[in-house]
Order: C-alpha cells, then structure tokens, then sequence
C-alpha cells in the first residue's frame, strides 16, 4: 500500500485480470462496498484488465450470433445479488422485468428482450448486454465515490511477479505489439475464463496431417470464434461433439446459412421441419455415447421447487463425518459408499412417485399406497448392507408388469454394448431416442423421467458445495464423481433446450446430419488425403470428409493452457498445478490451480499462498466441480451462487488488506 505526497490518503492499488463474468461479479462487489462506505482515508484503485470489452469479455459479446442460445433458463443467471432497494446488483430476470434497466439497446435486442420469459433460453448475445450493463453501473457508481477510481485497460496480462510487498503486471495492449508494459499493485485478482490450450497428441496428428493435405482440420475454440465459411455448401464435415459447442455450429451452419426451420403442428420429436436454403455443409457427427446431451425438461426453473431430496440429507452426512472423525480426524466421504446410495434413492423415488401419480397407480394401489410402499423399501435399514434396499426395490417393481426398471447408470450410455447392421439402422435408432427425448422433456414436472433427471441434477448441486467444503475423499471426487458421476449428470443435465432437439431431428430427417455411433473412431487416409470417422457398433462405410470440427472448449487443464500468463506464472513458480495422492501413494497432476483458503489464494511452487492473488472460475477445478459462469439468482446462501460467494470473500479480503475496517467493510457475504 503507498501513500502519495499530494493526497494524503493511504492507496491501495488492484488488478483485476479478466472481465467476463466472475470479474464482473467482483466489480459489482466492489460497488456494492463502495455503496455502504462512508469517507474514508483509504483510496482503492482498480485496475481491469481485458482486450474485449469489460462485462461481456471475450464469450458474450452483444455483437454474436443471436443463433448461440445460453444453457439455462432466464430465470437462473445472475453475476450479481438480487436488487431490494438502492443497491447495485441486479439479476438478469430483473434486468429482463425492467426493460434492460435503462440501458441502450438495439432494436433487435429489445424485441428479443421484451419476449423472453422464464422459461426462455435466450441468446448469449442478449445476456451479454446484462453483462456489459453490470459492470458499467457498477463502475459509474464506483467513479462516482471519492474512496475508488477505476480504469480499465484493453490488455493482455502476460505476466504477474511478486515484486516487494506487492506485484508487477506485465501486460500488452491490443493494439501493441511493442514491448510489454508494466505496474505494480498491492493485490491482483486472476478471473480468466476460458484459455487456449494446447490439443493433445492424437489432435495434433490431425492436425499436422490437415496441413500437409491442405485439408481443414478445426481445434477446439469458443463457438463464436469459430470461422464458419470453412464449412463448404453441400460437403460433408465431420464433427466430434454433440454438446453445446455442436449445436451452437448446428444452428449457425443452418440458419446462419439462410436455412428455415418450420412449425409442423405435430407431436414433440416432430414439431420442426427444415427448409434447407443449399449453403448449408452435411455434417456428419459423432459423441462417445453416440448421442447429443439430453433436452432439458419443459419447465421455468433450472431446478423447480416442486423438486426436493429426502433421502440425501447434506447435514446428516455432515454430522455423520463429524462422529467419524471424532476417532479418525482424516475421514472424509466417500461418493459410492456415502453420497451416491442415497442420491440414487431420491432419483428412483421422484421417477416411481412421479409415475404413480401422473400415470395411475398399478393395480392393487392407489398412488398413496404406492409410494408408502416405494418409502419403505428405499428406507428400511438392512445392517451394514447400504446397498440392499436397491435389490429390494429391483424385485419389487419386477412384480408390476405395466411399470419398468429404471436403470440409472444405463442412462449416459443409451446404445452400450449395441450393435446396429447397417447405418439406415443406426441413424433411425438415434432419432427414435431424440423423438423419446422431446416426448419426457415436454412433459416436464409431470414426467417421471424429467422428474428423476431434475432430481439428481439437484443432488449435483448439493455435491458441488461438498467439494468446495472439501469433505469428500479426493481419489473419490476424481475417479468417482468426475470420472463416472459427472459423465451421467452432465449428459443429462446439461443439454440444450428442447428446441434444438427438435431442430437436431427436422436436419436429421432432412440428411443434412448423419449420426456415426458410439466410440467413434477418427483418422487421416494419407492416400485420399481425407479424414476419416467410423464406429465398432455399426456396420456400416467409413465416413470421410475434407473438414473436420472439433465441437469443444479448450481443454481446462492449466498444465495444457498455453497462454503466456498461465506458462508464465507456472515457468516462474508463481504457480502450481494441484496435485493429488492415490491410494498407491503416487503423486498425480490436478486440472486447475493450487490453491488454499477462501478467498482462494494462489499457491506457489513452494507451497507457500500468496497474500493477494487471488483465484475464481475456471482454474478453481481442482477446488471446486463444474465451471458455471453464473450464480443462481435469489438466496445467496444457495449452493449455485457459488460463483458470487467466491467474488464476495474476495472482496471482503481485499477490503481488509486496503485497511477498510468495521461498518467500512460491509460487504455481499453478509448480505
């Protein structure tokens, strides 16, 4: 912290690098600290750092495509506290309510805004607008205090360096491609985002063999940076992905391309048909699973309050652990063994109870009686047999002809061990499953399936909170919830609207999308000088193609970043990557960035934390599951407002290093 000879007050300077989402929550954050001071002798200078513009950053701008939708409902996202009176923050179903709260917008954009509902998936170009409105009230009001300045600086940070008590940025503006300039600040916040990174061995080949052939091969990239006229009109594009990424370049390729999907007035899974405008590529397409992420239920909030958990009870666990460790002070729990056999109750409970009660009881019950019954077995207490009750439940529901088994696990791999005859087969398999898809999703709260997927995506954000608590076994969170756990959720949990399943089915029907199959496996024929797509499960000619897309981030995995901030920061040991231990004792590489405490504080490589580097998002993997580029509007103390904790306890901590004390350093956390 310095003191200047012409202003007497104390100054403490702060970097913000990166003014996406999770910067802007802390710009927010900071207005909302600004909003409860009084005068103060302490000054706070802020500094953002971004080449986009701050607010959108890099992924929403409002300039995009309006053909890129946002993965959840407009009732779910905030990057900042609801507003109650003459605060700052403001969600974007308020944003939506007010009429975009006085900002300018484009016609267009007003129009789309003044549609949108709860239910709506609206474009990422419309919530890029939120955005950029946030951090603009934000920063005027903080302008507008005698105790704050703030600058934002359209730069590239390419290196942070402790330097005394403090730290030196370097960094590049985007204009410049002179020598780096460089300034030094008491605290730095690291809210990157999304990184380039480096592909790995097996996509560098293809790479490498595209080049040679002059052919087009496509890396992982945000969607939006995608350059879409290397797509040619009527030729074939293999594409590997079939989730969000893929139906962002879907839709862009169709009615970015002139196409029109139209209203048939028929049943869910036949409700589009597509009028091809003859620019568009054929694009073949492939997934591991042999199929897109599942529609999200009809329905207009992410989690609806009519879904609940009654059997995986958090505080029970957390007071089970602390009996456990009252003996044993290293226990942690276990997903298979503490988490999963009771989250797998509540799944199975919502989908026979939904069943029972929105599909008639079977014979011999009424729904009540059903469910009592359904109750007692998932409740009954069988010694040390946790798992018991589900064979139970498997013999019980066996007796009921008209009612199958759900077999959950099943779910993220639909075709498993499947084998199809030929590619007509296949091809009608997959848009079987989509039609069944669109047919549970219209359903909504009165589907049982809806109702089981809803119910452990809900369970998803119980998890997430126990991994941020830090409670669960870490062999476990990796090889359990990430290797196995999350492949389910996220299948399920994460996919697109049901529109584009609709649109996926009419481009399908329209042979403008061909399905390759499960375990799919890509190459380059040297000899053709064309790449190469097939899979074991079908049988059927090997698909080729001059182009093939990757439809996928950017591996998140800071080990694999190659911008020059992250290998700068690990080169010079200002960084780690975390690490874990196996059972064997070995020492194995995390996804994200060491790091220790909340506010999560940036861990050299001597193990030491640094006093103000701090971390949030993306490089928090190794701390926390998921990357959610929002919180969940309404009660901060929620699960899925992580993302507004963590911008929270920054700003509380960077309050107390700037000296700000008692009713100074009111902040959000309390809020």
């Amino acid at each position: 912290m310095s003191t200047s000879t012409q202003n007497p007050k104390n100054e403490f300077n702060l970097a913000i690098v990166g003014a996406g989402p999770r910067g802007t929550s802390t710009v927010e954050r900071l207005a909302h600290l600004a909003n409860n001071l009084e005068r103060t002798a302490n000054r706070i200078n802020i500094t953002v750092f971004d080449p986009y513009r701050p607010g959108s950053g890099h992924v929403w701008s409002p300039k995009q495509s309006e053909h890129f939708l946002m993965n959840t409902p407009a009732s779910f996202p905030t990057v900042a506290p609801e507003r109650t009176s003459d605060e700052p923050g403001l969600s974007f179903r308020q944003f939506v309510a007010l009429h975009g709260d006085g900002r300018r917008l484009s016609e267009e954009h007003a129009r789309m805004l003044s549609q949108v509902e709860a239910g709506t998936y609206p474009s990422r170009a419309l919530y890029g607008e939120y955005l950029e409105h946030v951090y603009d009230s934000s920063v005027a009001l903080l302008a507008a205090h005698e105790s704050f300045s703030v600058e934002h600086l359209a730069a590239e940070v390419i290196g942070v360096r402790p330097l005394g008590n403090g730290y030196q940025l370097d960094y590049r503006t985007a204009q410049g491609e002179g020598e780096a300039a460089q300034k030094t600040f008491d605290a730095v916040v690291l809210a990157l985002g999304h990184q380039s990174a480096e592909l790995n061995p097996w996509q560098k080949q293809l790479q490498e063999a595209a080049q040679q052939a002059d052919a087009t091969y496509l890396p992982p990239n945000v969607p939006a940076d995608l350059d879409y006229s290397l797509f040619a009109e009527s030729q074939p594009a293999l594409i590997r992905g079939l989730g969000l990424n893929f139906f962002d370049g879907m839709a862009e390729l169709t009615l970015g391309r002139g196409g029109l999907f139209r209203e048939t007035g028929k049943e869910p899974g036949h409700r589009l048909e597509y009028i091809a405008s003859g620019r568009e590529p054929e694009l073949v397409v492939a997934s591991r699973r042999g199929t897109p992420y599942w529609g999200k239920p009809v329905v207009e909030q992410f989690i609806p309050e009519e879904i609940s958990l009654r059997y995986f009870d958090v505080p029970e666990l957390i007071g089970q652990l602390a009996e456990a460790r009252a003996t044993n002070p290293a226990a942690t729990l276990v997903f298979s063994r503490h988490i999963w056999p009771k989250l797998h109750r509540d799944v199975l409970f919502a989908y026979y109870s939904t069943w029972a009660e929105s599909c008639g009881a079977p014979e011999g019950f009424s729904a009540e009686e059903f469910i009592e019954q359904l109750d007692e077995l998932l409740t009954a207490e069988h010694r040390e047999g946790s798992q018991v009750w589900l064979g139970e439940l498997r013999k019980f529901i066996a007796q009921i002809p008209e009612c199958e088994w759900l077999d959950v696990p099943k779910l993220a791999k639909p075709f498993d061990e499947v084998g199809f005859g030929s590619d007509a087969e296949y091809q009608q398999a997959v848009r079987d499953y989509l039609v069944d898809n669109a047919r549970h999703s219209v359903g909504g709260l009165k589907d049982p399936l809806s109702c089981a997927i809803m119910t452990m995506n809900a369970g998803r954000m119980l998890i997430k909170e126990l991994v941020v608590t830090g409670v669960i076994d870490e062999q476990s969170r990796i090889e359990e919830i990430q290797a196995h756990f999350e492949p389910l959720v996220e299948g399920l949990s994460s996919g697109p609207p049901l529109e584009r399943i609709e649109q996926l089915l009419a481009l399908s029907r329209a042979g403008l999308v061909s399905f390759i199959g499960p375990e799919p496996e890509f190459g380059f024929d040297e000899v053709s000088q064309m790449f190469t797509a097939s899979s074991p499960w079908v049988d059927s000619e090997v698909y080729t193609a001059r182009t093939m897309c990757e439809a996928m981030m950017p591996s998140n995995r800071v080990l694999q970043n190659d911008t020059q901030l992250i290998r700068q920061l690990l080169k010079d040991h200002v960084a780690r990557a975390h690490t874990w231990r196996n059972e064997e004792g070995e020492s194995l590489p995390g996804s994200g960035f060491d790091v220790v405490g909340e506010p999560y504080r940036l861990v050299n490589n001597e193990g030491l934390a640094h006093r103000g580097i701090f971390v949030l998002g993306v490089q928090l993997s190794s701390a926390q599951w998921g990357t959610a580029i929002a919180a969940q509007a309404g009660n901060m103390k929620n699960p899925a407002a992580q993302t507004l904790h963590d911008a929270a306890n920054v700003v509380n901590e960077v309050a107390r290093l700037a000296g700000l004390q008692g009713k100074e350093a009111l902040s959000a956390a309390q809020d």
